[in-house]
């Protein structure tokens, strides 16, 4: 149980969720350089990754091997290690030195992607995610969301550009429609069930647009802190 001094000191810990395209990254990197300003210590970090063993099987998930296929529940398993791994070295430790956690995805995206787009059941994953997660749930969740053809034009000009650097597109850019679609309604779903963490942000307008709304969402963490 921590002491009340800890309870006092603990961070935030905030999450950036949605579909490819969005701006996640970008959204999580403006916020940062926001809250540092305001005089708080951040920590920016990833999943899978943020570790190196975490980033070590984060490159195993990406991978687009066609030599052999990785089953849902190996990449759920694997998801779940490199979380459990993330937590323990980084996340907790920051936030009980009293920093802000911002976190380019997290379980959301585990039931998400996992649940709903792989199809496994839905309360193992919550149960895994449970187990990984231990003490460390989000204080806050942004959703960022666009309309799916602008999603879709941002996620072509994605490849496009992956094409003149001559990378390749990993497992999850692969995916077909159906896939993307069941991913989206399982962000839909979780936001619909816990509408005091996850707040929607549309991400449809400029950069300069969508980052004005998450710093209101994130002035009000602050007055709440």
């Amino acid at each position: 149980m921590e002491t009340a001094e800890k309870k006092e000191k603990r961070g935030k810990f905030i999450t950036f969720e949605g579909s490819d395209g969005a701006g996640k990254t970008t959204q999580m990197r403006l916020a940062g350089e926001y809250l540092k300003k305001l005089g708080f210590p951040v920590v920016l970090t990833r999943e899978p990754g943020g570790t190196p063993l975490a980033e070590k099987l984060r490159r195993l998930l990406k991978d687009n091997d066609p030599e052999e296929e990785i089953a849902p529940l190996t990449e759920l398993l694997l998801i779940e290690a490199a979380r459990i791994q993330h937590v323990n070295s980084v996340i907790r430790p920051a936030l009980e030195r009293g920093d802000w956690v911002l976190c380019d995805r997290f379980a959301d995206s585990t039931t998400a992607y996992q649940g709903y787009g792989r199809g496994l059941n839905l309360e193992k994953v919550a149960g895994l995610n449970a187990l990984a997660m231990q003490d460390c749930a989000p204080d806050c969740t942004l959703l960022l969301t666009l309309p799916p053809a602008m999603n879709t034009e941002r996620m072509a000009s994605r490849a496009q550009n992956a094409e003149k650097n001559i990378s390749v597109p990993d497992r999850f850019d692969g995916e077909d429609d159906e896939f993307k679609r069941a991913v989206k309604a399982g962000f839909a779903a979780v936001a619909d069930s816990e509408p005091e963490r996850v707040k929607k942000v549309d991400c449809s307008g400029t950069v300069e647009e969508s980052s004005g709304k998450i710093r209101r969402i994130l002035d009000e963490l602050v007055r709440g802190n």
